[in-house]
């Protein structure tokens, strides 16, 4: 099957300086495959080139080199964007209109019309969260509310990939529940999902594979579950009803009790006993069982270990430049 995204050397170089231009690369050969109906995601620090590569697949700047297609097509085809949506990292709308309005503005843009249209717009409302507020004008509306509607908007015309440039941005946690919900809906219907982001957990909660890059490079790519395949160092205990006498004479696998509030705890268990022997002996001196964890390398682990390997130094053109921050 054919990959919905691909990428092949992309590179952008830009020229700074004011009286003798130098080439900064922000992008450096990336090659990457994106399959149809993955939730894909782009990981990095701020000034990774995460939003470089978005900007380029949109066809808002130009490569200096490489190559990319989306559905079997090059970025350039028109017809092929009216298959995909996309959300920037900080949308901005015209103030005057109220959500609805935009909203029903971009769908006339993509064909439909009344009462299909109407349909349309109020289902995507609802779907992001936005009630009442679809009458308010844009300028009155907080970040994250302009974020639902950019999300909303992304949506319209029920695209077959679809590409969200720091989605969680400037939601609070039920607004990003709600996101999360509705890009695993997004995948369940067979929509390719492609989003960039620094906050690891989003990508831990969504993603069947992610990319990371640091400093323009791609550091890796591959299966959460494959990038997890690390061996457990230990495991964390958490009990409740653990009297003073039981925990004055814990067993020798526990490394160490972090009290969490009166008569709950979290222990630290070596890998020197099976964490069941463990647990019987606290149950059966009267101790309850609240949760039993597996303590491995997460995706945080992963990404400041690749983002180190990366070094603060590239090559451009044959000479090395220090690395700034960029977008």
């Amino acid at each position: 099957m054919a990959p919905a995204i691909r990428t092949e050397d992309l590179t952008k170089d830009y020229a700074i300086g004011f009286w003798r231009k130098r080439p900064y690369r922000a992008l450096d050969r990336l090659t990457i495959d994106v399959a149809p109906g993955e939730v894909f995601g782009f990981l990095g620090p701020n000034g990774a080139g995460k939003t470089t590569t978005l900007k380029l697949l949109m066809q808002l700047i130009y490569p200096t080199s490489g190559r990319a297609e989306i559905l079997g097509r090059p970025v350039g085809d028109v017809t092929m964007k009216r298959r995909i949506g996309y959300l920037a990292e900080n949308p901005y709308f015209y103030d005057y209109l109220t959500a609805e309005e935009l909203l029903t503005y971009f769908a006339g843009l993509f064909g439909y019309r009344d009462p299909e249209r109407r349909r349309r717009v109020s289902a995507l409302l609802d779907q992001v969260g936005i009630g009442v507020e679809r009458r308010m004008q844009l300028r009155k509306f907080s970040k994250g509310m302009l974020q639902r509607v950019g999300i909303a908007q992304a949506l319209i015309n029920e695209p077959e990939v679809v590409f969200f440039d720091e989605p969680m941005s400037g939601l609070d946690p039920l607004g990003r529940r709600e996101v999360r919900s509705l890009i695993l809906g997004l995948r369940n219907r067979g929509c390719t999902v492609f989003f960039s982001s620094h906050i690891l957990a989003d990508a831990e909660a969504l993603c069947s594979r992610v990319a990371i890059l640091a400093r323009g490079r791609l550091m890796t790519t591959g299966r959460l579950t494959d990038l997890f395949a690390f061996e457990i160092r230990g495991w964390e205990l958490v009990v409740a009803d653990l009297g003073r006498e039981v925990l004055d004479r814990l067993p020798a696998a526990v490394q160490r009790a972090t009290p969490i509030s009166e008569g709950r705890y979290a222990l630290d268990l070596s890998l020197a006993e099976p964490p069941e022997r463990v647990l019987s002996e606290l149950v059966a001196a009267g101790a309850r069982l609240v949760s039993l964890n597996p303590v491995r390398d997460t995706l945080e682990d992963f990404f400041m270990k690749h983002v180190a390997e990366a070094g603060g130094r590239q090559e451009v053109g044959g000479r090395r430049q220090e690395t700034g921050d960029r977008r």
